[in-house]
Parts: C-alpha cells; structure tokens; sequence
C-alpha cells in the first residue's frame, strides 16, 4: 500500500475536526466523541429527554457522512474506496472490534484524544496513549509479522 504525505488536506481536515469539536462543546453543550454520540443515536432519546434535544445527535451524524460524500463527489480519485487493500468482511470486522474497543474504552478516539485530552480528564491521558500504542502496534504486527501490507 502507497501513501502519499499530504501536509495541507491533513492541517484543513485537523481545523475542521478541531472546529467541529469547539463548536459542538459551545453551542451544544456537548463533546463531540463519535461512538458515545453513535451509541446515544442508537440507544434514541434518553429518559427525560425531548425527541428535538436528542436530534443533533443523528444530525452529526448525517453531517459526517454527508461530508465524507461531499469530498469524494467534489474530489472524485482523492479518497480511494478502500485503501487498506483488504476485503468487505475483514472491513466489516475490523468496525465491529473497533465498536467493541471504544464501549470498552467508554469513548473513541475522537472523544478521549481530542476532547478529553483539551480538558486533560484522566481517564483520557491514560486512554490515548494506549490507543496509540496499540495502532502501532497493530501496524507492526500486519506489515512485519504476517506481511499483510
């Protein structure tokens, strides 16, 4: 698998997840964390909750897809449609797991690398770092051990 270092798109993309995240903490009120905020989608409004309280949560949602669309309409080529290389099923897997991880983490990366580091929660400065240190090592194993990539 090639990459390609793309300094610029990676500083936009940083500004805008960093500006989607201030946004959501100051006119929401909430974190923007991706599985908590799929998780409480799926669980639906909350006890005491008002049905149009709990509809930004589907509406982030729908933005983030409806964004990944928009740049693959505007940019065709720019994102390929699977740049692991690996198949549907193993795709399918690896989401689950990563699902799975995140409950257990009680949050993704999204919600402890950048909103829980910024408001330095302790269970996120533990959190990240092992996020991180098992992607690498992940990598590691697939390029080096079973020479997947």
């Amino acid at each position: 698998m090639s990459t390609t270092f793309t300094p610029l798109a990676s500083l936009f993309g940083g500004a805008l997840i960093g500006t989607a995240v201030v946004l959501t903490l100051f006119v929401l009120g909430r974190l923007a964390g991706v599985s908590g905020i799929a998780q409480r989608t799926l669980a639906g409004p909350e006890a005491g909750e008002t049905a149009a309280a709990w509809s930004w949560r589907p509406a982030f949602l729908l933005g983030l897809v409806a964004g990944g669309a928009l740049v693959a309409w505007l940019a065709p080529g720019a994102v390929p449609a699977s740049p692991s290389g690996l198949s549907t099923a193993a795709v399918i897997v690896a989401g689950l797991l990563v699902g799975w991880g995140t409950a257990q983490a009680q949050g993704c990366t999204s919600g402890h690398g950048i909103c829980g580091l910024a408001r330095l929660a302790p269970r996120s400065l533990v959190a990240t770092p092992v996020f991180m240190l098992a992607g690498a090592a992940t990598v590691w194993v697939l390029r080096h051990g079973l020479g997947v990539w």
